[in-house]
């Protein structure tokens, strides 16, 4: 039995032990006391017109007993005179003071007057806003409804019916007593908010329930319409997320191909001019990953799920292979590129590398891309906490419209021809990658005169406070004499010499260095070092090496020529140069040119650090022969062939053993011991994630569970899906490594390593 229930029947026990009443004995809670007479029936309230005659009979009672109270004092009867005045006074008090209970039941008449306007009034309001007002017994039966259910329902009379026999349809919510409830009826179906409350009804007694409800038909359609778009957009996150996921796939394949191989074309013998060469195309795979990353990136920081992984790394050696990686694009469109880092930048800071690598690239790239006359230059300092990078460039400059959109997504600015060579996500992307991090990117631009934009990513310190300032005295004694074109390159090279603790002197044309070397001479200065850009290099043979000063000086001459002009002539060619220097220039490059610890060309590999090359190849000597594999025995599983020779090298190479496999079902056999080239008994397993016949996750848990009878060997899992999360889960499964393609060499060869001495241990 419900609890409005129970209470119901308490009540009606208690009303039949009260004393019996009939309808007309029943009364307001809030009347007056004065509002019943002796016998318990109400009295009803006392006309205006009696009440006056009642005032004008007490005064003139009072009058009366006052004459007789002064007469009989007059004449000597004492005692009656005061009896009969006191009586008549006294009755015209009683008469008068009984008009009091008329002005009480005169108020209680007006509240109850009151209340019946006020619940008329709000009838009227509920019924103009379409408003169902119910009162229901609790076993549902309607007693009172107005005139709105009438209509709704298409009924005449509603009393004595249930909601349900109307066509009403209750659907409940989070809150009690409240409901959406369906109305079927002629002017088709409307969807109410419904609210109940239990009350008891003053007049019986009993419990009711009072019911309002409100049209939110419209309301619910388009919460219901939001709901549906919600749903969509997942959908369409997720169908984004997983056509991503795909196309990163379907081009990191390759990419693993081409990296793996320029890595294992660069162990064998190769000239300096090849080895540039392969840097060239390890430079191009790295950015083609980067474009794969930048898209990746994008959906994931749309999703939230974006990561900062911060590393103590060096920032100097980044920024220059930035530089480098865009130094050819610059020098095909003639202009130059150059980049200077301040000494108080520490050797080593705590940061994301990858990250600020990626805004580097994408804000140089797009600063390239849109300079075509003078140049890019780069200036790197240290600000409260902070790497602050301005990339400044002499392009065309933007207006106050596309400065305001230019870091939105898919805005490009620039001719037809320039927007269509990009997708407009790089410089959006990265001022949300610095955002994340607690940085900025932000731009300052003039049109006709050029941009500047600012890289602000907050670093950690702490651990390298000791290294800031410790290059400022590496060029001490040194005096340098530059003949090199006005531009960022020249500006970036006497910039650092000076601030590296030497001097340098920079002459732009033939004109300004007569001027300089005459002053020089006058004062008596010592050159340690002349560089000479090789644009000025004809001018510098023909006006100026033969000077007294510059003819007798014992300075190194140090010739600057770009990477892609370098094959055009050798040292040694009778110009009498020492050392060669490569724009742009590598600081440490630099340095040891300067101190004499470095000639000829520079190997130039945006990965590897600059290192001198041998002057004469290295004798031959015959192989050895290989002696008997002595690795562990390894079943490599990959479908596509270029990654399957590259992996197989690399682990051959390392001495393993390598048999392999092109597809699920090949290894499944291959476990059962049986493969194309015989019987093999594998010791540790590499496999493909995507490979045809079978789902990668569920093949990978049946091989670690041994559901083909394979004995359990450790499993090392290549992919190239970089969705995040998958790695845990393939860890989770039991894979005991996940290696993302394309897999760095080095890194494959240590797991597997490991994983070999964790099986034999």
């Amino acid at each position: 039995m419900s609890e409005p229930v129970k209470l119901q029947n308490r009540l009606k026990a208690e009303f039949a032990e009260a004393p019996q009443r009939s309808a007309g004995d029943r009364f307001d809670a809030t009347d007056d006391i004065h509002d019943i007479d002796a016998e318990g029936s109400p009295r009803r309230p006392e006309p205006e017109s009696h009440a006056m005659i009642r005032s004008v009979i007490a005064g003139v009672g009072l009058l009366c007993g006052a004459l007789v109270l002064a007469t009989g004092m007059a004449t000597g009867f004492y005692i009656a005179a005061i009896g009969l005045g006191l009586a008549g006074i006294a009755g015209a008090a009683f008469l008068f003071w009984s008009r009091r209970p008329a002005a009480g039941v005169e108020a209680a008449h007006d509240r109850s007057w009151e209340r019946s306007e006020t619940s008329e009034i709000l009838s009227a309001i509920h019924d103009v806003l379409g408003d169902i007002v119910v009162m229901r017994t609790l076993d549902g039966r309607i007693l009172r409804a107005n005139a709105v259910l009438g209509e709704l329902t298409g009924t005449a009379a509603a009393e004595g019916k249930t909601c349900e026999a109307l066509g009403l349809t209750f659907r409940s919510q989070a809150m009690a007593h409240r409901y959406d409830v369906d109305v079927d009826g002629p002017a088709g179906k409307r969807i109410y908010s419904w609210h109940d409350v239990t009350v008891r009804d003053p007049a019986s007694g009993d419990l009711v329930v009072h019911s309002i409800a409100r049209d939110v038909t419209e309301e619910r359609r388009a919460e219901g319409e939001r709901e549906r778009a919600r749903q969509r957009a997942e959908e369409a996150s997720a169908a984004k997320s997983r056509l991503l996921a795909t196309v990163s796939h379907e081009i990191r394949t390759p990419l693993s191909g081409i990296l793996g191989m320029s890595h294992l074309i660069g162990q064998t013998r190769l000239t300096a001019e090849q080895k540039n060469y392969l840097a060239g195309i390890r430079q191009s795979g790295h950015a083609l990953v980067q474009l794969v990353d930048d898209l990746l990136d994008f959906s994931t920081i749309e999703a939230g799920r974006f990561q900062l992984r911060p590393s103590e790394e060096p920032v100097r050696p980044m920024l220059e292979s930035v530089v480098e990686m865009l130094s050819h694009r610059a020098h095909e469109k003639g202009i130059e590129i150059g980049s200077f880092v301040s000494p108080d930048v520490p050797g080593l800071l705590l940061y994301d590398a990858p990250r600020l690598r990626q805004v580097l690239y994408n804000v140089v790239g797009n600063a390239v891309k849109f300079t075509h006359t003078g140049g890019v230059s780069l200036e790197t300092t240290m600000d409260h906490g902070a790497v602050v990078i301005r990339v400044t460039d002499t392009g065309p400059g933007m207006n106050a419209e596309e400065q305001a959109r230019i870091f939105q997504e898919f805005e490009q600015t620039g001719s037809a021809a320039q927007r269509s060579g990009g997708t407009g996500l790089g410089l959006a992307i990265s001022a949300r990658i610095l955002n994340e991090a607690g940085g900025a990117l932000t731009l300052d631009s003039t049109p006709g005169k050029g941009s500047t934009f600012t890289i602000r990513m907050p670093v950690d310190r702490r651990k390298t406070a000791g290294a800031a300032g410790a290059r400022k005295g590496v060029l001490k004694g040194s005096l340098v004499f530059v003949l090199a074109p006005a531009g960022p390159a020249s500006k970036a090279l006497v910039r650092t010499i000076d601030a590296l603790g030497g001097a340098c002197h920079l002459a732009t044309s033939i004109d300004e260095a007569l001027d300089l070397v005459q002053e020089l001479a006058g004062r008596g200065a010592e050159l340690t070092d002349i560089i000479v850009d090789n644009r000025l290099a004809g001018a510098f043979r023909r006006e100026l090496a033969d000077l007294g000063y510059l003819r007798d000086s014992r300075a190194r001459r140090i010739y600057l020529v770009n990477p892609e002009e370098r094959s055009g002539r050798a040292i040694g060619n009778g110009e009498g140069y020492d050392s060669w220097l490569i724009r742009p220039l590598r600081e440490r490059s630099l340095v040891e040119v300067l101190r004499g610890r470095m000639k000829g060309i520079e190997v130039r590999d945006a990965i590897n650090d600059n290192r001198p090359i041998l002057t004469e190849l290295p004798e031959v000597v015959p192989e050895p022969t290989p002696a008997a594999p002595t690795g562990a025995r390894i079943l490599l599983a990959e479908d596509d062939p270029v990654n399957a020779m590259l992996v197989r090298s690399v682990l051959e190479r390392a001495g393993h053993v390598v048999r392999h496999v092109p597809d699920y079902p090949a290894l499944v056999a291959a476990l059962a011991g049986a493969t194309d080239a015989g019987p093999f008994a594998a010791d540790l397993l590499v496999t493909d994630l995507g490979m045809p016949g079978g789902e990668g996750k569920d093949m990978i848990a049946r091989i670690v569970q041994r559901d083909y009878g394979n004995a359990r060997l450790p499993v090392v899992v290549l992919t190239a899906d970089s969705r995040q999360g998958l790695s845990e889960e393939l860890l989770a499964i039991g894979a005991d490594a996940v290696l993302s393609k394309p897999a760095d060499p080095v890194h494959l060869i240590a797991e597997i390593a490991r994983l070999a001495r964790r099986a034999t241990a």
